[in-house]
């Protein structure tokens, strides 16, 4: 499968199967749809010939000679498995249904409460369709040693600490630290902690703490002020932006090196996102991610089919500024344009995404399981719990199989070794299954593919303007 498409003055070519990118001029992209349709069809001669009517019907006035040097060119990456190349991976896919999982993260509901009040909040306000509650120490000592007997061989391990809102229950948070730290040794485990917080109760004692044990802080903010505090107040109301922005940019200030991301959401309140996203670079955050929300078209803040096209413009535009900013030695990393054309993820990522419902679950503050966070409160995704271990093995064997094989839409998209498939829990959302695909969560995505494989290019490219 090939995928073309131009964008920012770049004609961009996409071999699928391989993830070979070319850059290509006019005569060699208008060319290489033809080439898969004759290329075995007729010996060289005559397929320059065909080549050339095709062409002439376009009105384009390449000489022979030009369309046989691109064709030459053309041949010459079929040959080295670069372009039109064969798709290896679906034939192990059976053998990939079988494999043995492994636990490898856990996400730890710390906290079933919350002191905003975010009105696109899916955890309803940390309660997730159930009850406000905080996790116990025993409750998370138990999740951390059901991590460790599952996790195999397996030596790095994830805990998230998320919520509602972990900083709520802090004191089990540190609690569950120091456990995991005195467990590595004896186990030859390695745990990685990360942390999502409003900031809201971010002070200069925690701030210290996870710069010692936070692999990860991701940090909730939405953007400028006036949309930040419209979508993300406090319950009486009253916004959260004031409070939250200079906490998180000492914050920032103080990881250096260390990773953190500045995490917002935009919805129809805010579709020029790409104001937002610079805003945060003006901040002085340097890595940020702004995801767009996942609502119901009921919701009067969800995104529609109809907001695509804004959506797309927007994304062009953050693009550029992206590309200007990097030249100029003032650049930031925005999550959904590092993209890595040379290494990728492995096989199994590439087919299955995040592993939710397998290799990694979440747990409620009383020790459920469930495959994610966003499966939390429906109790047809209960997998068991904290003192029963996984009792639903029919349910994990259902995530086990949810590939980029498995759902129809992805089959036959260009996008399907980078976003894996996509969002398990939106497609349930969306249309009853988890193998199937969100529609204009894909749209989007595609999108962003688009952008950051352009922005490779420009980067590379030393006579791009700014």
């Amino acid at each position: 499968m090939v995928h073309m498409y131009k964008n920012n003055g770049y004609n961009i070519v996409l071999d699928v199967n391989s993830g070979a990118v070319h850059v290509v001029d006019e005569l060699t992209y208008d060319i290489i749809p033809m080439f898969e349709e004759y290329r075995n069809k007729k010996d060289d001669s005559e397929f320059i010939k065909e080549l050339d009517e095709k062409l002439k019907s376009f009105g384009t006035g390449y000489s022979a000679e030009e369309i046989a040097e691109a064709a030459e060119e053309i041949k010459s990456l079929i040959e080295n498995e670069e372009l039109y190349t064969e798709d290896i991976y679906e034939k192990y896919i059976f053998d990939f249904k079988k494999r043995q999982t492994v636990v490898k993260a856990l996400c730890l509901h710390i906290a079933h409460d919350c002191n905003l009040a975010c009105k696109y909040c899916f955890a309803e306000e940390g309660e997730y369709h159930g009850r406000r509650a905080l996790m116990s120490y025993e409750v998370g000592k138990k999740a951390l040693d059901f991590l460790i007997a599952n996790s195999g061989n397996r030596v790095n391990l994830e805990v998230d600490f998320f919520g509602g809102e972990p900083l709520m229950n802090w004191d089990v948070v540190k609690e569950l630290v120091a456990y995991g730290r005195s467990k590595e040794k004896e186990f030859n485990k390695n745990f990685r902690f990360t942390l999502t917080t409003n900031g809201v109760l971010l002070n200069d004692d925690i701030m210290e703490f996870c710069n010692k044990e936070m692999a990860n802080v991701v940090l909730s903010l939405d953007g400028r002020k006036e949309v930040n505090d419209k979508m993300r107040p406090f319950r009486n109301g009253k916004g959260s932006y004031e409070l939250i922005t200079p906490k998180f940019q000492k914050f920032a200030k103080l990881r250096e090196d260390m990773s953190y991301y500045v995490r917002g959401t935009f919805t129809r309140e805010n579709i020029d996102f790409a104001e937002d996203v610079i805003h945060f670079a003006d901040l002085g955050f340097k890595h940020m991610s702004i995801e767009p929300v996942v609502g119901s078209d009921d919701e009067p803040y969800a995104i529609r089919k109809e907001d695509l096209p804004k959506i797309m413009e927007e994304y062009d535009k953050l693009a550029k500024e992206y590309i200007k900013r990097e030249k100029e030695g003032n650049g930031f990393n925005f999550f959904h344009f590092m993209i890595d054309l040379e290494g990728g993820p492995c096989v199994a990522k590439r087919l299955s995404g995040c592993g939710s419902g397998t290799e990694y679950l979440a747990v409620t503050p009383w020790g459920d399981f469930y495959p994610c966070h966003q499966f939390v409160g429906d109790e047809k995704f209960l997998l068991g719990n904290v003192d029963e271990g996984i009792k639903r093995t029919d349910l994990v064997d259902e995530f086990k199989t949810c590939n980029v094989y498995a759902k129809p839409k992805c089959r036959e998209c260009f996008a399907r070794y980078y976003c894996s498939g996509g969002c398990a829990a939106n497609a349930y959302k969306f249309h009853g299954t988890i193998n199937d695909a969100y529609d204009i969560g894909c749209e989007m995505q595609k999108k962003r593919i688009e952008c950051a494989i352009m922005i490779k290019a420009a980067l590379a490219d030393e006579d791009y303007e700014v």
